[in-house]
């Protein structure tokens, strides 16, 4: 798991301008509503990249490499997370949140479980 530092690209008078994603193949969009307390994931993809972008809320993030210990992260809104491919990730929701999803690989639609592969022993409760 990965934070990226996000800059705006443009900011005058009416707001800012800020890139989420650049130079990026993304074949699926996906927005995930949480009630305080639920928790997703616990899962890895073997080809998948997620890019995890925080629209309100708080949610804490637990992700593992293989081989490697697990890391945890709490997001807010406006936090940019990404998980690579092999990389167990958990998320649960500290307040009422939303978040978006970016995903390379095959995801999204039907092909969501083709490349999801669940924890035996969660990362998150």
């Amino acid at each position: 798991m990965k934070k990226i530092k996000l800059k705006p690209a443009h900011t005058d008078a009416r707001g800012r301008i800020t890139d989420l994603l650049q130079r990026e193949e993304i074949n699926a969009i996906t927005e995930i509503s949480f009630t305080r307390g639920a928790v997703r994931a616990n899962h890895f993809h073997k080809k998948t990249w997620q890019w995890n972008y925080v629209l309100s809320g708080r949610i804490q993030i637990a992700a593992k490499l293989p081989g490697k210990p697990v890391r945890r992260a709490v997001m807010k809104k406006g936090d940019l997370i990404v998980t690579v491919p092999n990389e167990s990730h958990a998320l649960k929701a500290l307040a009422p949140s939303e978040l978006m999803v970016f995903t390379k690989g095959p995801r999204g639609g039907k092909e969501y479980e083709n490349d999801t592969f669940r924890l035996t022993e969660p990362l998150l409760k």
